[in-house]
């Protein structure tokens, strides 16, 4: 199948799976690439509710993911599962109730979490309605924060979060959609844990972070995001990383993208060693 390329990244572009009425295809295609970062992310989200709960006192806080799409990163959260199985579990050919049917047993059957709630943010107006459809979302919005602030129901949404996470799309949604959440919240910070690839620099978006009064720490090491898409899009890519001075050597040399996580919380808030 041929692949689009971002013009300024080189990256692929995956656009036209996001906009289908259910995942299937989205799993389909990630498992040929062996994407996996929202698992390699699991332990560490994981944690970060742990440290979160202990250092509050809530018991029960309220996950925003940005760029959510399907419902991933919530379903690898509320569920003891993992993407392969995913992958194997959106292999039915039934109808678009059934599916959804399957994956509200899953649910039933399995939840990890109780009591947390799941928001999502993404552009994708399908993926936002599945997710919440099939019951991996508690709520949703749909909005381009890069072009505009919230409307004051997405706003209020916004405000229930107390951790804000993603896999991937910082670098594609930047410090404003980032600030904007943030400030939804009239003063209260929620605390962030962001996977981003390495082509992309945080630095920027953690300096206007901290004029909120967030610190941010970028956790050691890198994390497999998926294989390159095709040799034209690793060529792209590694060129991307030597404009920015970035060795691709020990890392996307090897035909992976990577991504490094970055933890911002408020100033005040402890932290934990790791």
């Amino acid at each position: 199948m041929p692949v689009s390329l971002h013009s300024s990244t080189g990256k692929a572009s995956f656009d036209d799976i996001y906009d289908r009425p259910d995942p299937r295809e989205y799993y389909a295609r990630m498992t040929e690439l062996d994407y996996q970062i929202p698992e390699s992310a699991k332990p560490h989200f994981q944690r970060l509710l742990t440290e979160y709960r202990a250092a509050t006192g809530i018991a029960t806080p309220t996950v925003l993911d940005i760029g959510c799409s399907y419902g991933v990163n919530a379903a690898l959260l509320r569920l003891d599962t993992t993407m392969a199985e995913l992958a194997e579990h959106y292999r039915f050919d039934g109808d678009l109730d059934k599916l959804l049917a399957r994956d509200q047993e899953l649910l039933e059957a399995g939840e990890q979490l109780p009591g947390v709630r799941f928001l999502g943010m993404d552009a994708s107006r399908p993926a936002l309605d599945y997710a919440r459809a099939a019951g991996f979302l508690h709520d949703t919005v749909h909005a381009d924060l890069e072009a505009a602030d919230p409307t004051e129901a997405q706003r209020a949404t916004l405000a229930a979060a107390d951790l804000v996470i993603s896999t991937g799309c910082v670098g594609y949604v930047s410090e404003r959609t980032l600030l904007r959440v943030a400030r939804a919240h009239g003063g209260k910070l929620p605390w962030m844990a962001h996977f981003v690839l390495r082509m992309f620099d945080f630095d920027p978006i953690a300096a206007q972070l901290a004029t909120l009064g967030y610190r941010t720490e970028r956790v050691p090491g890198a994390y497999r995001q998926r294989r390159f898409a095709s040799a034209d899009e690793q060529a792209r890519v590694l060129d991307t990383l030597a404009a920015a001075g970035i060795d691709p050597g020990e890392y996307e040399a090897d035909g992976w993208l990577y991504a490094q996580l970055h933890l911002s919380r408020p100033a005040h808030a402890p932290v934990a060693d790791r």
